[in-house]
């Protein structure tokens, strides 16, 4: 039997290395992902906007008037008798961030606006707020 002295592997250190090479490539690289993944939500935030706006227009054609609240667009109105017979949106509408839409309502006339990233009003960049403008 010959002795087990030719055993090759990679040595702590060897390891250390390729670890300090994979965290640096990740560090140039989440920034990106994450700005990438943030402007995709962004836009898919201005997309829901546009199907809530068409639901209101459905509701509006149905019903004579714009929905009080968004959750008139999900369950049925009762002050409504054309509701329907399928709501108009499949469930509550929320942004890609997990916020509520801010829907207002002055008489005829109706405000729609995402608030962004941070879910507050104002805000600049992906913390800005989307407003029915900005589909437009």
């Amino acid at each position: 039997m010959s002795p087990i002295s030719n055993r090759r592997g990679m040595t702590l250190i060897e390891i250390m290395i390729v670890l300090a090479i994979l965290g640096g490539i990740m560090a140039l690289l989440l920034p990106r992902l994450t700005g990438q993944l943030d402007k995709a939500k962004a836009k898919e935030a201005r997309i829901q906007m546009g199907q809530i706006v068409n639901a209101i227009s459905m509701y509006y054609t149905d019903c004579g008037k714009n929905p009080s609240s968004l959750e008139n667009l999900v369950k049925a109105d009762a002050n409504c008798s054309n509701w329907g017979p399928e709501p108009y949106l499949k469930k509550d509408p929320k942004d890609p961030w997990g916020h509520d839409f801010v829907y207002e309502l002055n008489g005829n006339e109706y405000q729609l606006k995402c608030l962004g990233k941070d879910g507050r009003e104002g805000g600049s960049g992906f913390d800005a707020d989307i407003t029915l403008e900005d589909i437009q």
